[in-house]
C-alpha cells in the first residue's frame, strides 16, 4: 500500500474514533428533525483539524477543531444519525491511534456540553436517545 493511501486509511480511523466519542456525548440531546443528515464520511472529513490532538502531540485543542466537534454535534441530531455515528467511530477507534483520555477530555477542553461521556466501549444499541 502506498504511503498516501496509508496516511489517508489511519485519518479516516482518526476521524471515526473521534466522532464516534462526539456522538456519544450527544445521542441524549432533544433535537428537532435535522433537514441534512451527516454521514460518518463527512463527520470523519469535519473532525480531522482533531487529529493532531487526539492521535498526536498536541496537549490541547486547536479552535478549528473545537468548531468542528460543534458543527457535528449540531448536525448529528437524530437518534438514528447518532447511533450510526456512535458505530461508526467505535469501528475506526481502534485503528485510528485516538489516545482515549485525549478523547474524554475533549468536550472539555473545547467547553461543549456533551450529555453522554466520550468512552470507546460504550454499547451504541443500548443508547436511550431522547
Amino acid at each position: 500500500m502506498a504511503k498516501p493511501q496509508v496516511e489517508i486509511a489511519f485519518s479516516f480511523l482518526y476521524i471515526a474514533t473521534l466522532m464516534f466519542l462526539l456522538v456519544t456525548c450527544i445521542v441524549g440531546r432533544n433535537e428537532p428533525q435535522p433537514i441534512d443528515d451527516i454521514s460518518c464520511s463527512d463527520a470523519l472529513q469535519t473532525l480531522m483539524p482533531c487529529k493532531p490532538y487526539v492521535a498526536g502531540p498536541e496537549t490541547k485543542p486547536s479552535g478549528p477543531c473545537c468548531q468542528a466537534v460543534e458543527k457535528v454535534k449540531e448536525l448529528a441530531n437524530t437518534t438514528q444519525v447518532r447511533r450510526d455515528l456512535c458505530e461508526c467511530f467505535k469501528k475506526a477507534a481502534p485503528g485510528a491511534g485516538v489516545d482515549p483520555e485525549k478523547a474524554k477530555a475533549l468536550p472539555d477542553l473545547c467547553h461543549i456540553k456533551l450529555p453522554v461521556p466520550l468512552d470507546p466501549k460504550i454499547d451504541c444499541s443500548t443508547l436511550i436517545l431522547t
